[in-house]
């Protein structure tokens, strides 16, 4: 208005007036003012575990999700991980939800499980994943719960919020798969395995069926941004259930010890895998207790052991 005025030229029309008078309104008309000395409230974050994820669970989700999975999810993990799956027969007597607990090797986990699950549970199934990294942000949560059905689960500490979640979502009907390690493996050995599976197992009433995953850590380790593709295999145990004798400590160790058993299977046979369960003298998951150079060194390719070894009748 000053420049108009300078250059001789008529001023703005008074429409402006109140435009100005409006943005001056206080509250109803506008958001209110917090006062001098009170801490102003915060929206609570739609990330993490406060991340509805409902909307992923509704038919045309579920559509999509299923068309992903059978589609372009299958054909990426068939070239990057030819899969061997095996112990789908073990499942012929369980009916109704269940929790798949497996070892945790790299993010291929998940789409391999996802395409090795047998039906009725691999289209009604939602995945726990770690809050902190798959719900880190909106569009990340929105991917996560719609190609994979995510539910955010704290992996550091037992969240009330996130144990409620999924033990809603069993009693629905909903079958869970967990990863008990709480997350990806740093040097190929397993991790000892949490109580989250063992816990839900006992609050819900579910069973819980151990699967054995080997090979992917060769494709797609922790700290590796391009995958290899190389051979994997998916062995699936019996499932179990906790006694009235155990807690979740001891629940989860005993899911641990089958997975540990599934492991042996898949690099052996199933009968000397029984006998040295039978005998207390199942390798451990998490390797043995040497240097670092040596744990590696012992780790050595384990699919080309299994392929290599020879198939002899057992010694009765």
């Amino acid at each position: 208005m000053k420049l108009a005025r300078r250059l001789g030229l008529p001023s703005l029309p008074g429409v402006l007036s109140p435009v100005k008078r409006l943005r001056a309104l206080e509250f109803p008309f506008r958001a209110p003012s917090t006062p001098r000395g009170v801490d102003p409230v915060h929206e609570p974050r739609r990330t993490g575990t406060r991340y509805d994820t409902s909307w992923a669970r509704r038919k045309p989700a579920r559509v999509v999700r299923a068309a992903i999975i059978d589609g372009p999810m299958r054909l990426a993990v068939s070239a990057l991980a030819a899969p061997d799956r095996r112990g789908d027969d073990r499942l012929l007597g369980l009916e109704g939800p269940a929790i798949f607990a497996a070892n945790h090797h790299s993010h291929l986990d998940t789409p391999l499980m996802l395409t090795s699950i047998p039906e009725p549970w691999r289209h009604k199934i939602v995945v726990g994943a770690a809050a902190d990294y798959f719900f880190r942000t909106r569009v990340v949560s929105t991917v996560s719960a719609l190609a994979i059905g995510a539910i955010p689960i704290e992996r550091t500490k037992v969240g009330r919020r996130s144990a409620d979640l999924a033990a809603d979502l069993l009693d629905e009907g909903w079958s869970l798969l967990l990863f008990p390690e709480g997350g990806r493996s740093p040097d190929g050995w397993g991790q000892p395995f949490r109580g989250g599976a063992a816990y839900l197992a006992q609050r819900c009433g579910v069973p819980v069926v151990p699967v054995h995953i080997e090979g992917t850590g060769r494709i797609l380790r922790k700290g590796r941004s391009t995958p290899r593709p190389s051979t994997t295999s998916v062995t699936i145990g019996a499932p179990i259930r906790p006694t009235d004798t155990d807690n979740a400590n001891r629940f989860a160790a005993r899911i641990e010890a089958e997975v540990a058993m599934l492991a042996d299977e898949a690099s052996s046979d199933w009968y000397r895998a029984r006998v040295r369960a039978h005998a207390g003298k199942t390798p451990s998951l998490t390797g043995p207790s040497i240097g670092s150079w040596r744990r590696s060194w012992a780790l050595g390719d384990r699919s080309r052991v299994a392929k290599l070894r020879a198939r002899t009748w057992p010694e009765l």
